[in-house]
């Protein structure tokens, strides 16, 4: 049997400690970096050769990026790679096209896996999808993501909540039209994306309603791709959902201006 890789948790907050009760459950050995910040007085340089000698020290495999996103993550993960780390990084996935060539590169050259979390991609409904709509030409695509807490992150509900309606669309129906995307903070908990042909409903989706172990799944699926496993959810495919929101981020803004 395969020995699983160790872990090392970067982050306090409350993902950080989801992700050790899971890691945990799932009998996975990690370790935890729980003070990631950059101090005011810090410069990039001395920021990113505290995390390499952090990461060096813990004595993992993988890095969970469990913090949200901002300028420090391509430092964190560029740390992580150097230290011989494979890395996942949370959504949404905010770093440059530059940015992102620059890691996959850096990755690649360390034969580094980096991967960014998607985990309602890994619905057995949305694999079903995947086969049975072949790319979903000719169809169209809604969804909403509403949801009861605050903003906790500082990030806009396009983006953050969006984040998991986009990376359905890309990863099982990306040739189908996308419609409308409803996203939302301090709303009645609403989670569902849904096909139509022409105006005719034909499939939905009640993400709220998943009670499979996704998470899980997608821990499995980055230590399978580690092992030579093909893996869909790397930097190129996170550049792809960042840049789907965006357009559609545009294309609403034109049509307020009109």
């Amino acid at each position: 049997m395969t020995e699983s890789p160790k872990y090392v948790v970067v982050g306090r907050g409350r993902w950080a400690s989801r992700m050790k009760i899971i890691l945990a459950a799932e009998s996975r050995l990690f370790t935890s970096i729980e003070e990631s910040r950059r101090a005011r007085a810090e410069d990039h340089r001395a920021y990113h050769d505290q995390l390499l000698s952090a990461f060096r020290a813990c004595d993992a495999k993988i890095a969970w990026l469990c913090v949200p996103p901002g300028e420090h993550i391509p430092v964190m993960m560029k740390a992580a790679v150097e230290a011989g780390l494979h890395v996942v990084a949370e959504k949404p996935w905010l770093c440059s096209p530059e940015e992102t060539r620059d890691l996959q590169a850096l990755g690649k050259a360390h034969h580094a896996l980096l991967a960014v979390h998607y985990e309602y991609c890994l619905m057995e409904t949305v694999e079903r999808w995947r086969q049975e709509w072949n790319g979903g030409a000719g169809l169209r695509f809604g969804g909403c993501m509403k949801v009861p807490r605050p903003d906790h992150i500082g990030l806009p509900a396009l983006d953050n909540l969006g984040s998991h309606l986009f990376s359905i669309h890309e990863y099982c129906v990306v040739n189908s039209e996308i419609t409308e995307i409803d996203c939302a903070y301090e709303q009645p908990d609403d989670r569902r994306v849904w096909l139509q042909k022409n105006t005719k409903p034909i499939a939905e989706i009640d993400l709220l309603a998943n009670k499979e172990p996704i998470i899980q799944r997608f821990i499995s699926r980055v230590e399978a791709a580690i092992r030579g496993s093909d893996f869909p959810f790397g930097l190129p495919f996170a550049l792809r959902v960042a840049e789907r929101t965006a357009l559609w981020r545009q294309q609403a803004q034109r049509q307020e201006q009109r």
